[in-house]
């Protein structure tokens, strides 16, 4: 059995914990840079992770563009040492005060990026560049089908890219586009749809050009559809911005296996009653493991046949055809389907290293609020 996520000093791991592997987590990192081609080509997620840790290796590997969902996620970002970080949330309400002094933490040479696709949320981004600020920098999202945020690339897109070039106090970044709805697991039908979506992204692009505005670059993509953009003609200097990619979980597994990363974060559990003579009651509920999909929810290589009966708080109860041979106490490892928002739920991850759990990182970017 490939039994690598088993740790042989478990007496030192709390249940129910969160568990990275950097022997695979580097990997994956390095996985990426092969199928962007270059670290340059790279603008990874932050969000899955939330950790300063791993955005030092992604700076090892000589990446130094990020993006990230969150202020507090820039801050981070920045404190550890990136240089180019872009919000991908429209700033509204008190975030436009606070993207105007997260801007000031990279004066020294480091850039910020926000995204936007309002008029009004544009000219609060302008008012609140006082000087002796920059230009604050900013990307206009394209929706290409998801329906989630953006503006179709059309018109409208055109009429909101030309107020960020006209006035001073903003520059423009370029354009950002994010095609989550795609997630075929056959591999030419995710090509198609990319393509399909990406096509009037390009041809907005050769529009705003034509009318002299520039587009610096174009952020797109995420871990499905990644290795897709990075073939893109070297004009459109496209930044791909994978994320689940350096931790992997068991859903991108089974749906996505062309793409060659390596499961890197598990979760342990404890087997904390035994209602029945299969049935295992373990410390994993809600509060533990993503809980926003139906079961499986995790995936538990060790046992057979494993089924869930029901899912609470502080308790996940399931039966498995030898869940006789488990005792209170044992401990069992599951592989979530869903690592992001399982991440979320954890002030730390445990570092296993040889089997073998030697620190603990803090998962710094879990809080809302850091500094600022």
């Amino acid at each position: 059995m490939n039994d690598w996520y088993t740790v042989n000093n478990t007496d030192t791991v709390c249940s129910p914990a969160l568990l990275f592997y950097p022997d695979r987590i580097e990997r994956n990192i390095r996985r990426s840079i092969e199928i962007a081609g270059h670290p340059s080509k790279l603008r990874p997620h932050i969000k899955t992770h939330k950790c300063a840790e791993i955005v030092g290796m992604h700076l090892d590997a000589g990446i130094t563009k990020f993006k990230c969902a969150t202020v507090a996620e820039a801050e981070m970002a920045v404190t550890v040492g990136a240089t180019d970080v872009l919000l991908a949330f429209q700033p509204c309400g008190p975030g436009v005060a606070r993207y105007a002094v997260l801007e000031t933490l990279f004066r020294s040479g480091a850039t910020l990026s926000c995204l936007v696709d309002d008029e009004s949320t544009i000219q609060k981004l302008a008012h609140a560049n006082q000087p002796p600020h920059r230009p604050f920098r900013l990307l206009l999202d394209i929706d290409c089908g998801q329906g989630r945020t953006g503006v179709p690339a059309g018109p409208r897109a055109v009429e909101l890219y030309k107020l960020i070039c006209s006035d001073k106090r903003l520059v423009v970044g370029g354009l950002h586009t994010y095609d989550g709805h795609i997630h075929d697991t056959d591999v030419e039908a995710r090509k198609k749809k990319c393509d399909d979506a990406f096509a009037p992204v390009e041809a907005l692009r050769r529009e705003l050009l034509a009318a002299r505005m520039p587009v610096p670059a174009i952020v797109a993509g995420g871990t499905p559809t990644f290795p897709i953009h990075a073939k893109r003609d070297a004009e459109l200097n496209i930044e791909c911005s994978p994320g689940t990619h350096v931790l992997w979980d068991a859903g991108y597994s089974m749906n996505f296996p062309d793409l060659g990363f390596e499961v890197a974060a598990a979760v342990l559990t404890r087997v904390i009653s035994k209602p029945g003579a299969k049935r295992l009651c373990l410390d994993l509920g809600h509060k533990a493991v993503a809980s926003e999909r139906p079961h499986p929810r995790v995936i538990f290589p060790e046992l057979v046949g494993s089924s869930v009966i029901m899912h609470n708080e502080e308790h996940l109860v399931i039966e498995a055809e030898n869940g006789g041979d488990y005792k209170v106490g044992d401990a069992v490892y599951g592989i979530p389907l869903h690592i992001c928002p399982t991440v979320a739920l954890h002030q730390e991850a445990n570092i296993i290293c040889d089997r073998t759990m030697i620190e603990r990182w803090k998962i710094a970017a879990r809080d809302r609020r850091i500094g600022i």
